[in-house]
């Protein structure tokens, strides 16, 4: 069975740092690109970033760019997502998400086109 577990959520002050994990199991990913997204209250779910399997191609969403940074580490099977300069609007819960599509496929689809998704961690952020 595969599984998505996101880690590393939880409460800061506007301007803190938080560093999200999502480790996958059940399937290695290292072939597949992976993603990030996030749901706030009453909102729909919006793509944050996404990655391809080598890390040589990344996308932002505008409102995060230069402040979050995705990684991976194939050998762990693992998605992370360094957030900084974190503001009261980021405030959500946070999903990974895993594709089987190529990365030309997926982009073409604003990158929402994913298979298989974690059941999410919440980041809050205070003002």
């Amino acid at each position: 069975q595969v599984q998505l577990v996101e880690s590393g959520g939880g409460l800061v002050q506007a301007g803190d740092s938080l560093r999200l994990s999502c480790a996958a199991s059940g399937r290695t990913f290292s072939s597949n690109a992976l993603g990030w997204f996030r749901q706030a209250p009453g909102k729909e779910r919006e793509i944050v970033a996404a990655i391809n399997w080598s890390g040589g191609r990344t996308y932002y969403a505008d409102s995060v760019k230069g402040r979050f940074t995705i990684s991976r580490l194939n050998v762990k099977n693992t998605v992370y997502l360094q957030m900084n300069s974190l503001k009261p609007e980021d405030t959500a819960v946070y999903s990974c998400a895993a594709s089987l599509r190529s990365w030309s496929q997926l982009s073409e689809t604003n990158y929402y086109n994913m298979d298989y998704w974690g059941k999410g961690t919440l980041v809050t952020v205070s003002s």
